[in-house]
């Protein structure tokens, strides 16, 4: 029988915006629930942003546990579940957000909605550095561009969390893919199958007639916003579609506009939050899984280890863009 406690990490205070390790209850499973023992925890720049209380739309009451992805073992089911049992492998974008616990944690109890079993091809550390990066990467791309064959999809970042997914899953849909990325990550876009352009050294009016023959693309998946978003609004072909993840601002669409093109926005905890149509989550990553699987997706991990104890280090590896895409914290 399992103990009653559990080691977890608590965030206390918005100001001072440190962990502090302890023991607490272990969490009860209600209807529709699974207890998962968490064995690995992905960092997101949402983790940071919530730790530091610059993303109102999510931050819990505190004390509270963050972390938003995770990978481990369920433990127990409540009542209702009947997709999982007693030591599958599972993975998801679960909590760390409002009242939902997060994955800095031995155990959560967790929406069975949310999660999918784990590609058996994946360490825990590799699958739990793809759930908010590839869900993110597939509202924009399939949900509301309706990639198809053949489409000349340009990826604005495409050396990011999210930039990295959007390329292996354009390919995976056989799209065309070209990507954005700065002279040193060209390399990484290029590994992952896009053809990279380097930003700093052409212009948007040049790439577009480079490689669109001054068309534009069919798709524009941008992962930076601001400055970057703006800049290729005019890059899109006539009634194209941009998607943007990262649209977190004022913008003058005219560019776009005058192409007839089709904008829309990506906020992947959505369905988290307000809890609408969550099953889509784990229908989602189940398909996920079959990509991994068959080999066509693949996570890009950090090789630095970090623990419970190490985690303010891991949100600061991810704060100061040190690290090599993503970082996982190993939980257990």
């Amino acid at each position: 029988m399992l103990e009653s406690k559990m080691t977890a990490l608590l965030l206390e205070s918005y100001e001072v915006q440190t962990f502090r390790k302890t023991e607490i209850q272990r969490p009860v499973i209600g209807p529709g629930q699974v207890l998962v023992r968490i064995k690995a925890s992905g960092v997101n720049p949402i983790d940071t942003k919530i730790r530091t209380a610059v993303a109102p739309y999510a931050m819990p009451e505190l004390p509270a546990i963050l972390g938003t992805d995770m990978a481990g073992i369920v433990i127990s089911t409540g009542e209702g579940v009947t997709a999982f049992k007693s030591g599958d492998e599972v993975y998801g974008l679960t909590g760390g957000v409002r009242g939902l616990q997060g994955s800095l944690a031995q155990f959560a109890a967790v929406d069975e909605k949310l999660i999918a079993i784990k590609p058996t091809n994946l360490t825990m550390r590799e699958a739990a550095a793809l759930p908010l990066v590839f869900l993110t990467a597939w509202e924009g791309l399939v949900d509301h561009a309706d990639v198809r064959e053949g489409d000349r999809v340009l990826v604005n970042g495409g050396a990011g969390g999210v930039g990295h997914m959007v390329i292996q899953l354009a390919r995976a849909f056989g799209a065309n893919v070209y990507a954005t990325a700065s002279g040193e990550k060209c390399d990484l876009v290029r590994q992952l199958g896009a053809t990279p352009i380097n930003y700093r050294e052409q212009t948007v009016e040049q790439y577009v007639e480079e490689h669109t023959d001054g068309k534009g693309f069919d798709i524009i998946y941008d992962t930076v916003g601001g400055d970057a978003l703006s800049s290729v609004l005019g890059a899109v072909r006539h009634y194209g579609h941009i998607t943007s993840c990262g649209a977190f601002g004022e913008y003058d669409i005219t560019t776009s506009s005058l192409r007839s093109a089709t904008l829309s926005a990506v906020f992947v905890l959505l369905r988290m939050l307000s809890g609408e149509k969550r099953a889509h989550h784990g229908e989602v990553l189940t398909m996920l899984t079959r990509f991994i699987e068959d080999g066509k997706i693949k996570p890009v991990v950090d090789a630095r280890h970090f623990t419970l104890d190490t985690a303010l280090e891991a949100h600061k590896t991810v704060e100061d863009t040190s690290a090599a895409i993503k970082i996982v914290i190993d939980v257990d």
